[in-house]
């Protein structure tokens, strides 16, 4: 899509790789290449792999243009919480391939997924906001109160607890675990075997099934719309 995102099309998916500096950060533009590698996946009937780059996902979005002023940090929150919407809305299953950490909106990008791989490693995974002076958002926390256990949700939300790889299973960021070597290989057999799917079945019974949970995130994020972000530093 650009050099900041990369689409490669194979027979039966497309990966779609975050290439952006050491953080991998989401930026508009990374956004907007996201969306563009989206449409074309849907359009081409393909299942999706999202991965980042070796040892990160993401950490989350570009602080710079989080913390320039608030209307500019509403802006890119409200474009990214679009953008999950847009994912859990997929008509075609999107697998995450997790090649390392995935903080804040790299973590929200898991909550987003069909299905979670991550690898094993000293990685964190979690939900930072509170730790760095955010509020959490009315759409993040949707996010979270709709994919996390519910053991986990506001120990994740509230007091920012990041996870090893392993415990992010248990606490819902994660659906398996593999050694690095094994993440690519296991995402594109995840990715055939969904290429099996009736794809007009899967696309119809995923609206159904998450109906109220994308009826309750739009209303967050339009709230979100309304209240200021705020970074208390």
């Amino acid at each position: 899509m650009n050099k900041l995102v990369h689409y490669t099309s194979e027979d039966k998916y497309a990966i779609i790789k975050i290439v952006n500096g050491k953080a991998n950060a989401v930026s508009h533009e990374v956004i907007d290449a996201l969306n563009e590698a989206l449409d074309q996946a849907a359009q081409d009937e393909k299942v999706v792999i999202l991965t980042g780059q070796d040892g990160i996902l993401s950490a989350g979005y570009d602080l710079k243009v989080m913390t320039k002023s608030a209307d500019s940090a509403k802006e890119l929150v409200k474009k990214g919480s679009t953008l999950a919407h847009k994912m859990l809305s997929f008509p075609m299953p999107i697998i995450v391939a997790c090649s390392g950490h995935a903080v804040a909106k790299g973590a929200f990008l898991l909550l987003s997924a069909d299905y979670r791989l991550g690898v094993e490693g000293d990685f964190k995974i979690g939900l930072n906001e509170v730790m760095i002076g955010m509020t959490m958002h009315h759409a993040g926390i949707e996010l979270a109160k709709s994919r996390l256990a519910p053991v986990f949700f506001e120990r994740s939300v509230n007091n920012s607890e990041i996870y090893n790889p392993k415990d992010a299973i248990t606490a819902g960021f994660l659906d398996k675990v593999v050694s690095q070597e094994h993440l690519l290989p296991t995402a594109v057999k995840i990715a055939e075997m969904f290429s099996k799917l009736n794809k007009k079945a899967h696309a119809q019974t995923k609206l159904k099934v998450r109906k109220p949970y994308l009826e309750r995130l739009q209303k967050a994020i339009e709230l979100d719309v309304i209240e200021e972000i705020s970074f208390n530093q």
